[in-house]
């Protein structure tokens, strides 16, 4: 059973997990049959919260919430935890495929254009020929549609939903459908799909593990990802730095209260 590790960073939980732990408490939950709910978090996801309540909310009440992005790990040995490593959306997302595959768990593709959903699952069939596919969508439909799209989910018994649309249209519409869907995992993936079928491209191994991910991402995209990533990332530093003054005025009127 993997150990819980859970503590709170900069307005939400974090669950201090290798790779290795996670697919364990992702077995667990799917053993537990329970619909839940996983989301990683990322300097983007910390803005989003901060100023987005409803998402803050169910991002604390998610039972399994991983470090995606390597600012999220800076950011939380600076403020004095111990986190040794990221786990990553799309790698989290690839493992979970081969894992699905050996255990026989049925997995749902929903999200992305239909050209490119279809090709991530026949990529996956191929790579992992007794990978159970419980069924695939588009990630383009209307709001009315979202009831319709979750019962066919239910009735094709996935144990897995992988959920591939941006935050924080995925994380509210997985609160409030999962429960619909019965599927005892369910994940948004974000951008993955558009890399596993080779429409966009991943960072090199180098600026991955150098915490330059965003930075490649930002050469792709420049006009797209500015807010995000320059913008964005100065306004991740001044959350930081603010619980970071936080921590010392406590550790200083504890001090002064002891005396």
């Amino acid at each position: 059973m993997a150990a819980n590790k859970r503590i709170k960073l900069l307005g939400s939980v974090l669950d201090v997990l290798s790779m290795e732990e996670t697919l364990e408490r992702v077995e667990e939950l799917i053993e537990a049959r329970k619909p839940s709910q996983h989301v990683v978090i990322n300097a983007s996801k910390i803005n989003l919260m901060a100023e987005n309540k409803m998402l803050q909310a169910i991002v604390n009440k998610s039972p399994l919430v991983n470090a995606d992005g390597q600012s999220v790990v800076w950011a939380a040995r600076l403020l004095g935890y111990d986190v040794r490593e990221r786990v990553t959306g799309i790698d989290l997302f690839e493992n979970l495929v081969a894992l699905a595959a050996e255990k026989g768990w049925r997995v749902y593709y929903f999200g992305a254009t239909e050209e490119v959903v279809q090709e991530v699952v026949r990529a996956h069939q191929e790579k992992y020929p007794a990978l159970e596919v419980a069924g695939f969508r588009n990630g383009y439909f209307e709001d009315m549609e979202s009831f319709e799209i979750a019962s066919e989910i239910k009735e094709r018994q996935a144990d897995i939903v992988f959920i591939a649309f941006s935050s924080p249209k995925k994380e509210i519409w997985v609160n409030a459908y999962k429960e619909l869907m019965q599927a005892p995992f369910v994940m948004g993936v974000g951008g993955s799909f558009d890399v596993i079928a080779g429409k966009t491209k991943r960072a090199p191994k180098w600026m991955q593990k150098t915490g330059l991910e965003w930075f490649y991402r930002f050469i792709q995209e420049p006009r797209r990802m500015f807010k995000r990533y320059l913008i964005g990332n100065c306004r991740f530093l001044t959350h930081v730095f603010r619980e970071k003054r936080n921590q010392r005025g406590a550790i200083q009127k504890g001090e002064k209260n002891s005396k």
